[in-house]
């Protein structure tokens, strides 16, 4: 992989920023970086540290902005690598992207609380010894990632999965599949806020405790006080 070139200067996406609209201030600078620096897919950003200091910005703001870059599908975040380059695109593109994921999510949001509320319930009514093992497998994949200082992404996702299937809906399960992507995004945004992976776990085993119990209105309870709970993005609240 290849790592920044030492040209004894600091690079132009470097300078300082301004405070207003800082997270698109800070998506723009890095794409300016990756094409001063002359990245490839493959090669791995500047750590998060050095970042935050060149820019003059925390660690935090430095963050949100990869986590729009992640979201986009232009960068991947891997436990002990960092941010490693997928694909460039154009500075307008990305950002306008960007706008569109922030303009969605509270929309991406509803939907979650309509849907997955309803979903626990049935699971509740309906679940068998199989969905439940299939949930306590998703919890412990969960645990483990987070036991590994990942995300849990893959576990989170496999958890909701499972409640999925264990309503025995079909159209909610479409309906499910078909916002996906959008869920996908969120979940993303939700897992890189701090400590909130092992929230997040901790209010899973709550719902699947209410699943297990058979108990219909405490499991959609659990499934709301979660989606609410993990909607709680930095990416909203600096609007």
């Amino acid at each position: 992989m290849t790592e920044p070139a030492e040209s004894g200067r600091t690079p132009r996406a470097l300078r300082p920023l301004q405070r207003s609209r800082l997270y698109e201030q800070l998506v723009e600078r890095l794409l300016a970086l990756v094409h001063e620096l002359d990245l490839k897919p493959g090669d791995r950003l500047p750590p998060e540290r050095e970042l935050a200091a060149d820019l003059g910005v925390s660690r935090a703001s430095v963050r949100q902005a990869l986590v729009v870059l992640e979201v986009q599908g232009l960068i991947a975040v891997r436990h002990g690598e960092g941010a490693i380059l997928q694909e460039s695109r154009t500075d307008a593109a990305v950002v306008s992207a960007a706008a569109a994921h922030q303009r969605r999510l509270p929309d991406v949001i509803d939907a979650r609380e309509a849907l997955e509320t309803k979903i626990a319930a049935l699971a509740a009514e309906r679940r068998t010894d199989d969905d439940l093992t299939l949930i306590d497998a998703a919890l412990d994949a969960m645990a483990e990632e987070i036991g590994r200082g990942e995300r849990g992404l893959s576990g989170d996702e496999q958890f909701h999965a499972a409640v999925t299937a264990a309503a025995r809906s079909a159209l909610l399960a479409d309906l499910m599949d078909g916002i996906s992507a959008a869920i996908r995004e969120s979940r993303i945004e939700s897992l890189s806020q701090p400590d909130r992976p092992q929230v997040s776990l901790a209010s899973h085993r709550e719902i699947a405790a209410a699943i297990r119990a058979g108990d219909p209105e405490v499991a959609a309870l659990a499934m709301r006080e979660h989606v609410r709970l993990v909607s709680d993005v930095a990416l909203l609240r600096d609007t």
